[in-house]
């Protein structure tokens, strides 16, 4: 074994054999645990370990301070030197940084800086694998198969600065994917649920979710395109309103070239978004959601400075009570637009006040509507009006007068995020909830369903 293993080693070499003026060095050890199953019968599962390192050097020239970073996988104590080396060189080649601020300081040491990386293995499915094993058999003599993954990792991030920063953050992030089809394979549906251990996702639950729609799909509609009422799970929810937030960057705002620009210059901070009392937050202690308190940057861009690593985290409110509260900054874009420092958060939680259940708001339903399961295939036709299109997929449904009737064709939609928070008429329960879209890069959001009177289905989608 090599004589430097250790993560906080890594770091502390690497920062030793700095020569720049200054130097960040973040270690991520991670492991994950997976299950897969398909027919109602689990198929691989597997257990794997890594680690990079990222190194940021700093140099300060006569044209200003320059930045180099270097991030491998793998690395070795033998591999130290020359990754440190090829970051130095990275950052005496490179013109002057834009974002460049001095290293953070001041922050305490992590008291767990020294302590061994967390990690995870297949114990985190202890209780989950057999309760799976029962819905197998449920859906077995139900006439369904189940097919899905169940996916568990640990990041335990270490943080070094020149500047005398040592920080450390454990990251567990889970999630279930879960289909049922029928054995004819004409119909399906889809159920999801983020989880920081897998104590609190019932296979039972979501498999009797998933004999409800595919019960539903039983009767086949046809419907055009059109504007349709339409009730938006949490999971579609999410998946809208975090492309809302990866674009609220408040320098793109200010430069007029996103929805949050004002017209004629500035931004829109402090205009009402909806009448509603929507508040959409980010808070890195927020329960069952944690994230990292202080910024981890392994790059810089536009809502993100390498400058930044270690700077602390507070909640923050981007939507207050229907109105636009904050736009992401760094501290150099809150310089450059003259608004409070606001970096990214790593979770993201909509509030409506509203207490009903997602089956509540579709037993309230008046007149026609549709409910929908998940969306997928999100891209950005306008930045000017954060337009998005997609489809629908895995069930859309047709309600009437607080009764489903059965299941519609899919649909292409075109709508704006922010057009929907002004359009909608009510918002349900918030609760924790996986985005189907984004589920590969951000997991930890909270949402309620929302009712919007004329949701827009721009065409009809003979996919799945």
């Amino acid at each position: 074994m090599s004589r430097v293993s250790k993560p906080y080693e890594i770091v502390e070499r690497a920062l030793e054999l700095s020569t720049t003026d200054g130097c960040v060095v973040i270690a991520d050890e991670n492991s994950s645990a997976n299950l897969r199953w398909a027919g109602n019968a689990l198929t691989t599962n597997g257990v794997t370990r890594g680690r990079t390192l990222t190194v940021i050097a700093t140099v300060d020239g006569a044209r200003g301070t320059a930045s180099g970073v270097v991030s491998r996988s793998a690395v070795t104590a033998d591999d130290l030197e020359p990754l440190v080396r090829a970051a130095e060189a990275a950052a005496r080649g490179a013109g002057p940084a834009e974002d460049a601020q001095p290293l953070v300081s001041g922050v305490p040491v992590s008291a767990a800086f020294t302590d061994a990386p967390a990690e995870t293995g297949s114990d985190v499915f202890a209780a989950f694998a057999p309760a799976l094993g029962d819905a197998f058999a449920r859906a077995r003599s139900g006439g369904r198969e189940l097919y899905g993954f169940a996916n568990h990792e640990m990041t335990s991030t270490y943080l070094g600065t020149s500047t005398g920063l040592r920080l450390r953050h454990d990251q567990p992030n889970g999630t279930l994917e879960l289909n049922a089809k029928s054995p004819d394979r004409t119909r399906s549906a889809w159920a999801g649920r983020a989880t920081r251990d897998f104590t609190d996702v019932d296979p039972a639950v979501l498999d009797a979710e998933l004999a409800q729609r595919l019960g539903w799909a039983e009767r086949r509609i046809e419907l055009p395109a059109g504007r349709y009422e339409t009730l938006l799970p949490p999971t579609a929810v999410a998946d809208l309103l975090i492309y809302q937030f990866w674009s609220s960057s408040a320098r793109d705002a200010a430069e007029g070239r996103t929805v949050f620009s004002r017209p004629g210059g500035g931004t829109r901070l402090g205009e009402k978004l909806s009448a509603l009392p929507l508040t959409l937050r980010s808070d890195p202690h927020e329960p069952g959601l944690e994230s990292a308190p202080f910024v981890i940057a392994h790059a810089s861009g536009d809502d993100a400075s390498v400058f930044d690593n270690g700077l602390p985290l507070a909640p923050t409110d981007w939507v207050r009570e229907g109105k636009l509260e904050r736009l992401t900054t760094t501290r150099h874009s809150a310089g450059l637009t003259d608004l409070p420092l606001a970096p990214a958060v790593d979770n993201l939680v909509l509030d409506g006040g509203g207490k009903r259940s997602l089956e509540e708001m579709v037993a309230a339903t008046t007149g026609r509507a549709l409910l929908l399961t998940c969306m997928w295939y999100i891209r950005e036709v306008d930045p000017a009006t954060l337009l998005l299109t997609g489809l629908t997929r895995d069930g859309v449904y047709l309600v009437e007068d607080g009764e489903v009737l059965g299941e519609v064709n899919n649909f292409r939609f075109n709508e704006s995020p922010v057009d929907l928070l002004s359009r909608a008429s009510e918002a349900g329960r918030t609760e924790k909830t996986l985005p189907r879209e984004w589920g590969d890069y951000f997991t930890r959001a909270a949402m309620p369903a929302l009712r919007i009177p004329d949701f827009h289905m721009s065409s009809v989608s003979r996919g799945v």
